[in-house]
């Protein structure tokens, strides 16, 4: 029997609190699963070493949600409405991206990851969308996490268009911080109705590396686009393992 494909999944740390702790939610674990494949923890708390091996064993690698990233990472001054920065969770994401792109690894980076994605190879972000660039769209939704509450347009026959199968989603917006200038080996793809990027992938096609801003973890149960989008990377992660489809 084939085995499923393995897909690292960075998660959060608790911030000021003791004793400290690793946390992940679980709707992104339920859509790897759903998709077909093992979700494996990457704490922030791994030593360099420990990453090192784990990321040798996985076929993918999920960057996900969570506090903000550290504004010095891209030489700017903090805002007054950073917050919950993470030196080890910035680190570890960090070099987990470099890991996993030497390694070819499909990656999916989902809010936060978009970000820090963004980050690591060279670009930068506004640090609240409210005040810079400035916005009268929500970006930190009321509604429930499950809720749609804008559009976002993408690029027709780009490869997150593709694997969503669609050039136009309903997603759900939690952040107030979005990419500004797109670092160099990423494109962006799709946005939202005020002109904020909410989706960027790598403009190598031969890389499947998608980011979204929005949390289609928390859509899949009503949402076909976000089940097609990790479909699509548990797929791409298979056939990265050479192990093909059950």
């Amino acid at each position: 029997m084939a085995s499923r494909p393995v897909i690292g999944v960075t998660t959060s740390i608790t911030v000021g609190k003791a004793p400290e702790g690793a946390y992940v939610n679980s709707a992104y674990l339920g859509s790897v699963q759903q998709a077909g494949g093992v979700p494996l923890p990457l704490p922030p708390q791994l030593s360099g070493t420990a990453l090192e091996s784990l990321m040798s064993r996985v076929d993918g690698l999920l960057l996900t949600g969570g506090g903000d990233v550290d504004p010095a990472l891209f030489g700017e001054a903090p805002h007054p409405t950073v917050h919950e920065v993470a030196p080890a969770r910035d680190s570890l994401e960090m070099s987990a991206i470099r890991l996993g792109l030497e390694r070819s690894l499909p990656i999916l980076a989902i809010c936060r990851g978009i970000q820090v994605l963004n980050v690591a190879l060279g670009g930068s972000l506004y640090q609240d969308v409210g005040s810079d660039p400035g916005t009268q769209l929500r970006h930190s939704q009321g509604e429930p996490r499950d809720h749609p509450t804008h559009k976002v347009k993408l690029v027709p026959g780009s490869r997150l268009a593709r694997v969503l199968g669609a050039d136009e989603v309903e997603v759900n917006s939690m952040h107030h911080q979005a990419v500004k200038d797109v670092a160099p080996g990423l494109v962006a793809v799709g946005w939202a109705p005020d002109q904020v990027i909410e989706a960027v992938e790598s403009e190598d096609a031969a890389r499947f590396v998608l980011a979204v801003q929005w949390h289609p973890e928390e859509l899949v149960g009503h949402s076909e686009p976000a089940r097609r989008l990790f479909a699509g990377f548990v797929d791409a992660a298979r056939r990265s393992q050479g192990t093909p489809a059950p």
